[in-house]
């Protein structure tokens, strides 16, 4: 199975977070699963971290490489093809960290692993 992670997935399985459901921590813990994580969650991180909105990321955003390496994680970049749909996504949703990983979870058949309810009425698969 392969799957993408939402941002706060991401934070919540680097910081053991008791947030996280038991399927999705089951998910991404199988090692045999291809479990990828978006350029945009990278950009949100960072983002949210200088604006005040994570204080407690700075651990993450100075070693990302490294834990995401460290947990078998596979990158997925953006790319113009996935930017196009975002921007096209026939959604009221305005958040574009979210309109990213939902286009790249539609467009690469990636099942999105979110506790967010907004991914359920965007036509994507979704994991929590």
């Amino acid at each position: 199975m392969k799957a993408l992670l939402d941002t706060h997935t991401l934070l919540w399985w680097m910081t053991d977070d008791s947030r996280l459901s038991s399927n999705a921590r089951a998910v991404i813990g199988q090692r045999r699963n291809g479990i990828f994580v978006s350029a945009a969650s990278a950009w949100e991180i960072a983002t949210k971290h200088r604006l005040g909105k994570l204080p407690n990321a700075i651990s993450v955003v100075d070693q990302y490489f490294d834990l995401v390496r460290a947990d078998g994680f596979g990158h997925l970049p953006v790319l113009p093809s996935h930017a196009l749909k975002a921007g096209s996504l026939d959604c009221p949703h305005r958040d574009p960290f979210d309109r990213m990983l939902a286009a790249q979870s539609k467009l690469d058949n990636l099942p999105l692993v979110t506790r967010d309810p907004v991914f359920r009425t965007m036509d994507i698969a979704v994991i929590w």
